[in-house]
């Protein structure tokens, strides 16, 4: 044997590896997104707007409330704690948002958080919402403040949970590994490793979100956990994670020109987002900002402080739909 087919040799093995390798991902990601699936299955309605097939719920009748999640997450965020805790006069609707949850991107969509307001507005003309106040939670307060920004006819008001307000071009350690400008790398990325890799450090990742207060030990089913665990919501994830950065510059020094009625509630322990950089420093950037902050509460005030939570939400609605 020649030393040049014993070379070829080695790197048809090494090649063989590498597709095996690939391959047992592959079956493994499926695997997982099959269960989540199973364990997770939809639950509410569809509309298409604007090319986008979106998945919501809703429940309950009255002024219209929408809420908008935020990274990586999807509507049971707010229907698992919040909705049989607002009591009636409210019809409360909640979506996944683009590419989350059991909702589909249009083919072009590219994520900005122009394109998702845009999207926004469609989804409330389509189901006649009469202005509804917007709750937006993290990445979905960003899509919120984009909304009130540039269709600000659609809307009475913004009761913003944790909101995500200011972006400074650098991305977390603990959100390195979304961050994949390729879009043909981050779906190679989806499609093999990351779910596999997102189910191994699901415990991490949940400790890191909700901490200091513990998830919940029904999380992974009744807080819509499961839905994290497939392709396309990793593929969604990293997408948003990415485009956030494009947009957000130019909107944020636009804040003051919104009018309508505004709250942010902020947990003082957020290990996610800084507190006082995107919640006290909001203060006088957006005219009659109302600010409450939560005592030692983490990230995710809807599960750690369900009842001061809807108490915030009803108070900024009042506000909102009397003006």
């Amino acid at each position: 044997m020649t030393f040049v087919s014993i070379v070829l040799s080695v790197i048809a093995l090494l090649l063989a590896a590498v597709l095996a390798a690939l391959a047992l991902a592959v079956f493994r990601t499926r695997r997982i997104a099959a269960k989540a699936e199973k364990m997770v299955p939809p639950t509410g309605k569809f509309v298409t707007v604007h090319g986008n097939r979106i998945h919501y719920v809703e429940k309950g009748r009255g002024r219209p409330i929408l809420f908008i999640h935020g990274l990586g997450a999807q509507l049971h965020q707010f229907r698992s704690p919040l909705f049989d805790r607002f009591g009636s006069g409210y019809r409360l609707i909640a979506i996944d948002r683009p590419g989350s949850g059991y909702s589909v991107r249009a083919r072009d969509a590219t994520g900005r958080l122009p394109e998702q307001a845009l999207v926004i507005r469609h989804f409330i003309e389509a189901l006649e919402l009469n202005k509804p106040l917007v709750v937006g939670h993290s990445l979905g307060g960003a899509v919120s403040l984009t909304l009130a920004i540039e269709h600000p006819d659609v809307v009475s008001g913004l009761a913003l949970l944790s909101p995500h307000t200011h972006h400074t071009g650098e991305v977390a350690p603990e959100f390195a590994a979304l961050y994949i400008p390729s879009p043909l790398k981050r779906r190679l990325v989806a499609e093999t490793v990351a779910v596999p890799a997102a189910l191994k450090y699901a415990d991490q990742t949940l400790g890191f979100v909700f901490g200091p207060q513990p998830p919940p030990a029904d999380y992974m089913t009744e807080g819509g956990g499961w839905l994290g665990l497939r392709p396309s919501h990793f593929y969604a994830t990293s997408t948003d994670i990415v485009a956030a950065g494009v947009d957000y510059p130019a909107i944020q020094k636009r804040f003051g020109e919104i009018k309508v009625p505004v709250g942010i509630l902020f947990g003082t322990a957020d290990r996610v987002l800084d507190y006082q950089k995107h919640g006290v420093d909001m203060v006088g950037r957006i005219p009659g900002l109302d600010l409450e902050l939560a005592d030692g509460v983490g990230h995710m005030p809807q599960f750690s402080a369900a009842a001061q939570t809807v108490a915030f939400i009803r108070r900024i609605a009042e506000r909102a739909f009397a003006a």
